[in-house]
């Protein structure tokens, strides 16, 4: 398998793992996806050849379907992170200590 497709299976199996444990509430495991997807995102980076190679530009845009689903849904995850935050900061400090205490 050419360098450029194994790197874009990985960038792939690792947006579709975000996707997967998005959904749940383990956040080591989100953490841990979200690490894969950064090292498989720098690893087509490094490699450069899917500017040049019209197979792999098409695997790309074959993949932006999925990589802009998990794009919204953190973009959602974080939008309800934050308006849970601001409802206990709303209800005072001694409800919410985590938000602002350190």
């Amino acid at each position: 398998m050419p360098l450029g497709l194994a790197a874009l299976n990985d960038l792939h199996d690792a947006f579709e793992e975000l996707r997967a444990v998005l959904g749940g509430n383990d956040v080591a495991a989100i953490e841990s996806a979200t690490h894969r997807v950064s090292r498989a995102a720098a690893g087509v980076r490094a490699i450069g050849a899917w500017r040049s190679d019209p197979a792999l530009a098409d695997r790309i845009r074959a993949m932006l379907p999925l990589i802009d689903s998990a794009r919204v849904r953190v973009n959602l995850l974080a939008d309800h992170a934050s308006q849970r935050l601001s409802i206990l900061a709303s209800h005072g400090a001694r409800t919410a200590p985590l938000t602002y205490g350190r």
